[in-house]
């Protein structure tokens, strides 16, 4: 994700179960949500926000790797209890396209409460509280969302300044039947919750949180739970009409839930709020998976796409994964062990998916990890140290949704860029901030663009799968007739970033039960 980052990361503990509404059926079915991009910000600001992220990144990172031994400590397993089967009724919830907002970040749309309040929040894999911008008193009162004829409540996010106040469209968490806030003498709050304020009026007080953010930006609520009113749906929402969609409504009950009701800074500009993806027992993410096969996926149509293009978070199978191998078998093979030979370059297959391991380590925590066995361009393997992409040494490379450009330690950088820029040097330099590769990509004579191949960029991971980007995800356009690696360099030791612009036209599944991650080609658009 582009733009102005919104990383509120607490810890809590709270008990989900589901009460779904409909017919029963044997068939499994997924939960689905509608998945929309921003239109672009500048460079510049896409790349400070990316820096302030990165920043954040490493800084937990240090802290996750200080509390390894902690972590180590053998703990008592609870003995297993016998897990319902799931029901099978598929879960929709329709979202609105959030490019009018001007970030490269991508939205779902939300509803929480009973009755249910809509909101549209960052899809955030790097996150693992849900959080919505709120007023906790019903005296103050709630202006109308503005009308951007998007319905059902999902406007532009409105400005902030220092309180939700000024807001056109908070969470009144009073007005909600469901709200249940989490003391702050339970041990969710005290030892679940690592931004927890110590202060405690009264056992029944609700549990209070103060998150300071790298960048200076700051928020601040109380924590509870409530419903998040999802549809049932057994087919595509943009398949179903309105009435059948009202038909299918059923809630998700104990969504664990922070209600901000004051914050500053400029990350909090863009949103309602953040649905948190990450790995984590109380994520948003964790608990619905939990429900459907244990895996969820989405797709991220092309950033610079129109705004009516969209494209699915899903919750269970995909069928778009389900219908195909998920095996790596149409993927060329590449033995890490033979370190000097470079792969075969051969075409991206339009079948089968491939799938690689997902990393689960805590020192990552809540971010998704893969191995990385190395980079190639045009075939070629660059030489970049084993240890920039190795957890153990201080390096390691997530997928992240909430990073916009994709950001590579310098010792593969630097690898990476010369190679590109070696093929590309055919062509005349310019300068952009906040690039050091970009070119002319016109003519002078015909004032088109140049007839010059991108060299093929791909990044071989675990298990012989290999993510083969298209050209425009890591050569973009930068402006009218100007080209730009659209890489960025980050501090080593540290993690490497797979950013969403690098993700994007890709389907992605996260089975978190089996720890695996597939991916396939896709348009991402139905």
């Amino acid at each position: 994700m582009a733009g102005r980052r919104l990383l509120l990361l607490v810890l809590l503990q709270a008990a989900a179960f589901l009460s779904a509404a409909g017919a029963s059926s044997k068939s499994s079915r997924a939960v689905v949500f509608e998945l929309i991009h921003r239109k672009e910000a500048t460079w510049s600001e896409l790349a400070r926000s990316d820096r302030e992220r990165m920043a954040f990144i490493c800084s937990r990172g240090r802290r996750r790797a200080a509390e390894t031994a902690a972590w180590a400590k053998p703990k008592p397993k609870p003995k297993p209890k016998p897990k319902p089967k799931p029901k099978a009724e598929a879960f929709a919830m329709p979202l609105s396209s959030g490019a009018y907002t001007g970030t490269g970040q991508y939205f779902v749309r939300f509803r929480v409460g009973t009755p249910a309040q809509p909101f549209l929040l960052v899809a955030d894999t790097g996150s693992d509280l849900t959080w919505v911008k709120c007023r906790s008193t019903a005296a103050d009162a709630l202006a109308p969302a503005p009308d951007t004829g998007y319905g059902d409540g999902y406007g532009a996010p409105a400005t902030t300044t220092t309180s939700p106040a000024a807001e056109g469209r908070v969470f009144r968490p009073d007005e909600s039947r469901t709200w249940a806030p989490i003391p702050c003498s339970s041990s969710t709050c005290t030892a679940s919750l690592p931004f927890s304020l110590v202060a405690c009026p009264t056992p029944g007080s609700p549990c209070s949180y103060d998150y300071r953010y790298k960048d200076g930006s700051a928020a601040r609520g109380t924590v509870g739970t409530d419903s998040a009113t999802i549809a049932l749906s057994g087919q595509s929402p943009a398949a179903a009409t309105r009435k059948q969609q009202q038909q299918r409504r059923a809630k998700l009950r104990g969504v664990v839930l922070g209600c901000t009701t004051s914050y500053n800074g400029d990350s909090f500009l863009a949103s309602d709020g953040v649905l948190s993806l990450g790995y984590s027992n109380i994520s948003f993410a964790s608990h619905a998976a939990s429900r459907f096969g244990g895996r969820f996926s989405y797709c991220l149509v092309d950033h610079l796409a129109p705004r009516n293009a969209t494209s699915y978070l899903t919750f269970g199978p995909n069928p778009a994964l389900s219908s195909s191998s998920s095996s790596s078998s149409s993927t060329s093979s590449y033995n890490t062990a033979c370190a000097g030979s470079p792969p075969p370059v051969t075409k991206v297959p339009t079948g089968g998916a491939r799938q690689t391991p997902l990393l689960l380590d805590h020192r990552m925590h809540p971010f998704y990890a893969v191995s990385i066995n190395g980079v190639s361009v045009d075939g070629e393997l660059l030489k970049i140290p084993r240890r920039v992409w190795d957890i153990e040494k201080g390096g390691g490379a997530i997928l992240d949704s909430g990073t916009s450009l994709t950001v590579l330690v310098s010792p593969a950088y630097r690898a990476v860029v010369a190679a590109l820029s070696k093929k590309l040097a055919v062509l005349p330099r310019v300068a952009m901030d906040p690039f050091d590769y970009c070119y002319n990509w016109t003519s002078p004579e015909t004032g088109e663009d140049v007839a010059v191949a991108v060299p093929e960029l791909a990044l071989h991971l675990a298990g012989s799968a290999r993510l083969q980007p298209p050209a425009k995800s890591y050569v973009i356009d930068a402006a009218p007739g100007v080209k730009c690696i659209g890489l960025q360099e980050g501090e080593w030791p540290g993690v490497s970033v797979i950013g969403n612009i690098l993700q994007q036209e890709h389907l992605w599944e996260f089975d978190i039960k089996n720890r695996r991650l597939r991916f396939k080609r896709s348009r991402c658009t139905q």
